[in-house]
């Protein structure tokens, strides 16, 4: 094993054995990656569940502002899930050939300005178009942040990565309740009923966040400032290891780019 860790650091770093254990470095590096990328990715994926469901919120006083019957609103709920799951699968290949960095600053800015401009609908085909709009826009998010995860954490921390994120879920629950309570009460507010306000204030958020992902997100380890050559190079090593522990090896380059994503893309638009 010493044997081992000599050879990795030799090849990967190239500093000598006297470099501080690898243990060390690993810590350091997913803690690092941790606080840096996981606060963000959360905060994505909460403001994204807020996005998708609190059109329930906005229900009734939308629906009796603008005359939506029951059928109405529920066809309309429903065109979300359905751009979003045709979508899912062509938005992480095209996440592949753009970069995660890019394409989730992408997702995050374009379902933040129709989840906003949801405030403008007055007809029912205003509001299937934006409902339709929303899902193609708001697809491949989740799939995404799994396949940008795995350029990060290798397998033997990828799960807690994971679990942190999902944390994201629960919380935004909570979150949204008491907010769009609070919202809806502005009612009347430069003349804007307390739905409009809703999907404002819940919408622009996501936009914002957009901006800091295209700003401040790396794409790679490899481009990540705030880790040390030898953290960078402790995650290359960590993550060659899993690609060669990986029975099934597509045969060709395009291939082995897309195969994480379809297989994300495709549960994702399953569940």
């Amino acid at each position: 094993m010493a044997r081992f860790k000599r050879r990795l650091l030799e090849k990967g770093t190239g500093m000598d054995t006297q470099h501080p254990d690898l243990e060390s470095i690993e810590r350091s590096a997913m803690r690092k990656a941790a606080w840096r990328l996981l606060p963000f990715i959360g905060l994505g994926y909460m403001i994204a569940y807020i996005d998708r469901v609190n059109i329930s919120f906005a229900a009734t006083q939308m629906n009796a502002d603008l005359g939506f019957s029951a059928t109405v609103y529920g066809l309309g709920a429903g065109l979300f899930f359905l751009s979003y799951a045709l979508f899912e699968v062509p938005s992480n290949l095209l996440l592949v050939r753009f970069g995660a960095r890019r394409w989730l600053a992408r997702i995050m800015i374009s379902w933040g300005v129709l989840a906003a401009g949801m405030m403008f609908v007055r007809t029912p085909m205003h509001f299937y178009i934006v409902r339709l709009l929303l899902g193609f826009a708001e697809a491949g998010f989740f799939p995404g942040v799994m396949y940008f995860l795995t350029h990060w954490f290798p397998a033997s921390h990828r799960g807690r990565a994971i679990s942190r994120f999902y944390f994201a879920g629960p919380l935004a629950a909570a979150v949204m309740g008491a907010m769009s309570a609070w919202l809806l009460q502005l009612d009347g507010l430069v003349d804007l009923r307390g739905w409009q306000w809703l999907f404002l204030v819940q919408g622009l958020p996501a936009v914002v966040l957009g901006l800091v992902f295209l700003a401040k997100l790396p794409e790679t380890p490899a481009a990540a400032a705030w880790l040390s050559a030898e953290e960078r190079a402790w995650i290359a090593s960590a993550l060659e290891r899993d690609s060669a522990r990986v029975a099934c090896r597509p045969s060709t380059a395009w291939s082995r780019r897309s195969a994480i994503p379809w297989c994300y893309g495709l549960e994702r638009s399953a569940s």
